[in-house]
């Protein structure tokens, strides 16, 4: 029975003058990210996607230094697309963020919807688990907005901001059956218990 594991980018460095997709994972995300890969349960992984943007292939290139596995991008995997209105300073970018949650079938300020955002997100981890190379685990790098979206479908709920990551910096997990879809468990720490690697 495999299992697809599903994991946001933990903490990034914020520079408005950098596009979003384009940032990159801070020095506690680094350390974060480094912790994951050292967890027990990845030692049955053989496929690796990630989503293209920049913080997620972080993740993906510390998973294949740590464990030697080659990953593949695949721009499905990516965040909602924000692009119409680029870098929005909290708080009024969470004030955004929940409008996009609670209205799911409505483009907010010309960001892609909820709803468009979840059947991309669902195809292209459809399209991951088709193209694996191997018969083992998968890891999925991608982001929490995201996530949120295909979390809710797991769960065969309604789209809701309720099932979003409990960090707000990122860094959190689920896992389902690969062949069922069935969930396995609902977000973790992706750090280890104990292992300190946010300090």
């Amino acid at each position: 029975m495999a299992i697809v594991y599903f994991v946001t980018h933990p903490e990034v460095i914020v520079d408005p003058q950098v596009p979003v997709p384009d940032w990159g994972l801070s020095p506690v995300g680094w350390k974060r990210v480094e912790a994951f890969c050292q967890r027990p349960e990845l030692a049955g992984v053989t496929d690796v996607f990630t989503s293209d943007e920049r913080k997620a292939m972080d993740c993906a290139a510390a998973l294949q230094r740590a464990r030697g596995l080659p990953f593949t991008t695949h721009e499905d995997l990516r965040e909602n697309d924000r692009s119409a209105t680029g870098y929005v300073a909290p708080p009024r970018f969470w004030e955004i963020v929940d409008q996009f949650f609670g209205e799911p079938d409505t483009s907010v300020l010309g960001w892609e919807t909820a709803r468009d955002a979840q059947a991309r997100i669902k195809a292209g981890v459809a399209a991951c688990i088709a193209a694996r190379s191997g018969t083992g685990d998968l890891v999925i790098f991608a982001h929490g907005g995201v996530g949120t979206l295909l979390l809710s479908d797991l769960r065969g709920e309604p789209i809701s901001r309720r099932h979003g990551q409990p960090i707000a910096g990122g860094g959190c997990y689920f896992a389902f059956d690969r062949e069922s879809r069935a969930l396995h468990h609902g977000w973790r720490d992706i750090v280890p218990e104990g292992a300190g690697a946010a300090s």
